[in-house]
C-alpha cells in the first residue's frame, strides 16, 4: 500500500511540474514578441530522437554460415550484431506476445517481411556482401540490428 502511494505521489508531482514553466513565451506570442529579440516568437519543445543507433559487430567476431537464428525477445534482438558468410539463410523468430517484422533500412539487400507474431518466422538468404541495417518498424528506436556480410 506504502508502494501505491509513493507511485501515486510521484505521478503528482510529476504531472504538475510537466505544467510548470514561464507563461512569457506563450503571452508574448499573442502579441507577436518575446524577450530577447522583437517580432520573435518563443516555443518550447520536447524533440525526441526516434534514429535507431545501430551497432557494429564486435572487433573479431565469428563469421558465420548456414542457418543463422536471431530472437526477437522482450522488444531487443538477439544477437542485434552479426557477421555472415555470404549466401547464409537467416532466420528470425518472435517469442513476444506483440508483433513484429523485419525491414532493411539500408544495405545492398532489401530485406521486407509482414508483420509476424509471437511463434512466427522469416527467413532471408543474404547472398551480396556488405552491410544491412533493419529494424522492426514496430519498435524501430529499440529493435534494430545490423548484419555484415562478407566474402
Amino acid at each position: 500500500m506504502r508502494a501505491a502511494t509513493a507511485v501515486a505521489a510521484l505521478v503528482c508531482v510529476t504531472v504538475a511540474l510537466c505544467g510548470c514553466g514561464s507563461s512569457t513565451g506563450a503571452a508574448s506570442s499573442k502579441t507577436g514578441s518575446s524577450k530577447g529579440s522583437p517580432g520573435a516568437t518563443s516555443r518550447a519543445s520536447i524533440h525526441i530522437n526516434t534514429t535507431p543507433r545501430f551497432a557494429s559487430p564486435p572487433a573479431g567476431a565469428p563469421v558465420r554460415s548456414g542457418l543463422v537464428q536471431i530472437a526477437y525477445r522482450n522488444i531487443a534482438i538477439a544477437p542485434d550484431a552479426i557477421r555472415v558468410k555470404a549466401g547464409t539463410t537467416v532466420k528470425w523468430t518472435n517469442y513476444d506476445p506483440i508483433e513484429h517484422n523485419v525491414t532493411s533500412v539500408s544495405g545492398p539487400q532489401t530485406l521486407r517481411s509482414r508483420n509476424f507474431g509471437q511463434g512466427g518466422t522469416y527467413e532471408a538468404k543474404l547472398t551480396r556482401p556488405g552491410v544491412v541495417h533493419y529494424v522492426s518498424t514496430t519498435q524501430p528506436t529499440t529493435m534494430n540490428g545490423t548484419i555484415e556480410v562478407v566474402r
